[in-house]
């Protein structure tokens, strides 16, 4: 079997060395610049890297990959960056490629290379207990898309075809500050993701992918944030994730969603700082 062959991925960095560094690692769909809503902050006090993953954003897949070959691509990044040590952030997929990287590293001879994880909306073991919908909350969804782009955050779009739609499963504060969120990032990375990155999160998905019982193995610091009405990767999967890591702290909060970091995104940040100012001390 081939050795697979890393892309060069398309990133946002923020801050400067000597800063430590913060691997930044975005969803599905979704894109670095997704994960402006931590990097903004967290840049005063880290180098933060927040890569497009193959075959999103800017980062284009030659062709169909597997899930395997997101960290092959991580590793050339930290490589070319010359990262000896980081601390991760992962939104959802991120969360997973931030676990499936520190597990990696327990494997290898770098078990000390990863300073704290902060997972976000994740799980190693995801279950979802999203209803079924048809194509009435689609036409919905995209005629909601379409006009808050147009018009980013209008209320009586929110209430009109927002709330009607799919956007209510993936936020429950469906405000016009969290809607301006999903203007000018949501729409863009959904638009840019590839058939090849749907492709390799499905056939990831029909694996039932399970990685709880090699939780154990990484023993860096967590930090699990998880929204309590996520039906996308539920709230018990991910305080299930929890308990499977030796050093994890969870919180959850309550009246959001899978999207919350753009729900709460200053009590969500804000505790971020806190729990990494008690791991860096």
């Amino acid at each position: 079997m081939t050795e697979p062959t890393a892309i060069a991925l398309n990133t946002k960095s923020k801050g400067s060395n000597p800063q430590p560094t913060l691997l930044c690692l975005h969803g599905h769909p979704g894109s670095g610049d997704c994960m402006t809503v931590f990097t903004e902050v967290l840049s005063s006090r880290f180098r933060t890297l927040a890569p497009d993953l193959r075959g999103y954003g800017s980062s284009k897949a030659p062709g169909p990959f597997a899930m395997e070959d997101h960290l092959t691509d991580l590793e050339a990044l930290l490589e070319h960056e010359q990262v000896e040590d980081f601390y991760l952030l992962g939104w959802s997929l991120g969360g997973i490629l931030a676990m499936e990287l520190a597990l990696r590293d327990a494997r290898s001879n770098r078990p000390n290379r990863i300073k704290g994880i902060i997972l976000i909306a994740t799980a190693a073991c995801p279950r979802s207990n999203h209803p079924a919908t048809g194509w009435t909350e689609d036409l919905l969804t995209g005629m909601a898309g379409l006009i808050n782009a147009a018009s980013p955050g209008a209320q009586w779009n929110i209430d009109l075809f927002g709330k009607r739609s799919l956007f209510r499963y993936l936020v429950q504060q469906q405000t016009p500050a969290t809607y301006h969120y999903l203007a000018q990032y949501a729409l863009p990375a959904y638009l840019q993701t590839s058939r090849w990155a749907n492709k390799a999160l499905g056939d990831a998905l029909k694996s039932h992918y399970n990685r709880l019982e090699d939780l154990p193995a990484i023993a860096c610091p967590c930090l699990m944030l998880v929204g309590e009405k996520d039906c996308h990767i539920t709230a018990r999967s991910s305080l299930e994730t929890a308990q499977h890591l030796p050093h994890c702290q969870s919180k959850v909060y309550s009246d959001v969603a899978h999207l919350f970091p753009w729900e709460i995104p200053q009590q969500v940040v804000a505790d971020i700082e806190q729990w990494l100012s008690e791991i860096m001390d």
